[in-house]
């Protein structure tokens, strides 16, 4: 299923947090931090800055949260976009 977003929204997939760190210690699932980037799936009309593929980083609070397929979802306006990860 393919959301598309109207105006200035973006939707886009949560990443996953990594599951060992980088001194190769596994993180229990409590102990995991909420990510607050994405993949960039799709954009409405009204979005100048962002584009498919975008890696972004977002306001954790501005975003509205959904599931579809066992797969989590955010729909953010442009302006709740703080940055691109290259």
């Amino acid at each position: 299923m393919i959301l598309k977003p109207l105006q200035d929204r973006v939707v886009a997939k949560k990443e996953t947090p990594a599951e060992k760190t980088a001194s190769g210690f596994f993180m229990p699932g409590d102990a995991k931090e909420k990510p607050s980037y994405a993949i960039v799936e799709s954009i409405g009309p009204d979005v100048k800055n962002i584009k498919v593929g975008d890696k972004i980083i977002f306001k954790e609070y501005t975003t509205t949260d959904i599931k579809i397929d066992n797969q989590e979802y955010l729909i953010v306006k442009e302006e709740d976009i703080l940055a691109t990860i290259n």
